[in-house]
């Protein structure tokens, strides 16, 4: 194969070969394994290590999937492949993941905001699980190997890897992720590609004096995200100032929504902020008027009317964003004033300048287009034996584990599906 024409010579021989060790990949290949216990199955991995990134996922903690088990309801975390994920929720699902798991000796526990994590509170338990499964069904994995070339033949595919070394498969799963490799050899094979973009990052505000409350935290804010040729997006969640800007989860879910327009607008956007949207305006005006009242010799930066906000944060919104300076009181407080301050708090525009990476979980949308996949077995329309798992198609999740959950049930199907089409 390494002249062009595949069959010189005798190649290496395997039923399955899966591209890509990552969580779709592995857990594909267990899925098939335990299916069809008679399948010979390589997984081959570009990298050095399986299952990197699940290691490094949750801060090391990995977020394995969400407290959410109404189908319905957790397709509505997934920017893209929400209705391509009704089927396959239906037949395995967060509650299936995590009795998978337990089944395995590896209990999770559910956290305040449904995050679903091993009770370990360490990466390497789900690492361990799942290549311990993986040795005991006699699957090959081979690391710091790459495929190079792929090409299918009435009866499989020939493969040749980087190191030259020919192979022959009759059932091949792309698992490869949002790897320039991996989307080269589903183009060969004859898929389109949504183009990929970075989702799920935090958002860079050129406001120094905002990055100087760094490690201030709000419970709940309302973002809205204004994108030319898009209707307003809005997420409601916490947040969090840092050196460069904002995150938090409100930040991360909104960050997804908007990945495709942001990235056309080369991350220059305007956000909204409503710093307190528990409160209407009417009730903070009352308040605000009232301390006109009551503390008229205090100075408005003084002190947080609002126990919400943090003091630095209320008078970073005063004096930044209201514009009162540092020594206003509120007996002085002008009607214009007082609604500049009103608007600082419920509705203050901050200019998005670029954006920054949500930690190591580097997630993309874009991929390979879900109407040329069966979301049944998870095989491609367009080249019959080929199957495609994971973040390779143009599937997100917001984060919260939705991410793995999509490696973990495309893989799934994918795995028994290639597992039935073994079967004599």
């Amino acid at each position: 194969m390494r002249d062009g024409s595949p069959g010189q010579g005798l190649p290496n021989r395997a039923s399955v070969i899966v591209a890509g060790a990552g969580a779709a990949g592995l857990f594909g290949a267990i899925a098939c394994a335990e299916a069809n216990p008679e399948a010979s199955i390589h997984i081959f991995e570009a990298g050095r290590e399986a299952l990197a990134k699940v290691r490094i996922s949750g801060g090391g903690r990995c977020n394995v999937t969400h407290h959410c088990f109404d189908p319905a309801v957790l397709v509505t975390h997934y920017p893209r492949g929400s209705n391509a994920l009704r089927g396959p929720f239906s037949r395995f699902q967060p509650q299936d993941t995590v009795n998978w798991f337990e089944q395995r000796g590896v209990p999770l526990k559910t956290e305040a905001d449904g995050r679903m994590f091993p009770t370990t509170d360490d990466s390497g338990t789900i690492v361990d699980c799942l290549l311990g499964e993986a040795r005991r069904l006699g699957i090959q994995i081979h690391t710091s190997q790459a495929i190079a070339q792929v090409q299918p033949d009435d009866n499989g595919f020939w493969l040749t890897t980087r190191a030259g070394v020919d192979w022959r498969c009759d059932r091949l799963l792309l698992a490869t992720g949002s790897s320039p490799g991996g989307y080269r050899m589903a183009l060969k094979l004859g898929h389109d590609l949504v183009p990929p973009v970075p989702s799920l990052f935090t958002f860079n505000i050129p406001d120094p004096a905002l990055r100087e409350l760094a490690g201030v935290s709000v419970e709940t804010v309302q973002l809205h995200l204004a994108l030319e040729h898009a209707p307003e997006l809005t997420q409601r969640g916490p947040l969090l100032i840092t050196h460069w800007g904002m995150s938090g989860p409100a930040v991360l879910k909104l960050s997804a929504y908007g990945a495709v327009g942001l990235h056309r607008q080369r991350y220059r956007a305007t956000l909204t902020v409503n710093w307190l949207p528990e409160r209407s305006q009417d009730s903070m005006r009352q308040k605000l008027l009232a301390l006109k009242q009551d503390q008229g010799r205090r100075q408005v930066a003084a002190f947080s009317p609002f126990p919400e906000l943090s003091r630095r944060l209320w008078q970073y919104l005063a004096q930044h964003r209201a514009g009162l300076g540092n020594k206003v009181n509120w007996a002085d407080l002008s009607k214009a004033q007082l609604q500049a301050l009103v608007t600082a708090l419920t509705r203050g525009e901050y200019a998005i300048a670029g954006k920054g990476v949500f930690k190591d979980e580097f997630v993309t949308c874009g991929g390979i287009p879900l109407p040329e996949v069966n979301f049944k077995t998870m095989e491609s329309r367009r080249c019959p034996g080929l199957h495609l798992a994971g973040e390779i198609l143009n599937i997100d999740g917001v984060t919260g584990g939705f991410n793995f959950q999509n490696a973990w049930t495309t893989g799934w199907l994918a795995g028994n599906a290639i597992a039935a089409a073994l079967r004599p």
